[in-house]
């Protein structure tokens, strides 16, 4: 892997990549790594049994994980029932 990254970075990679609707164009979008360079991540992080149903689930017909793959309206790397951080102490409901 060509770049090194800190903790906090490689736990979110690993959370952006283990999230079915989170597509590896943002991945590389926001970190500067392939999909081959994620692959190599999740191997090396993950337990081998992790790695496999994160593998088999991600090489699935039903995987979202490349924009090619979805649907055509959708154009943002968010997703709609992501609610927005406000840092405030008191949650609004």
């Amino acid at each position: 892997m060509v770049k090194e990254f800190n903790l906090i970075q490689t736990d979110r990679i690993i959370e952006m990549a283990w999230e079915d609707r989170t597509p590896f164009e943002a991945i590389e979008f926001q970190f500067g790594i392939s999909e081959s360079q994620v692959i190599e991540m999740m191997r090396t992080e993950l337990k081998p049994s992790s790695f496999r149903l994160w593998r088999k689930r991600v090489n699935s017909g039903t995987s979202q994980k490349h924009l090619m793959k979805r649907n055509p309206e959708i154009s943002r790397f968010k997703c709609t029932r992501q609610k927005a951080i406000s840092h405030n102490k008191i949650s609004k409901r």
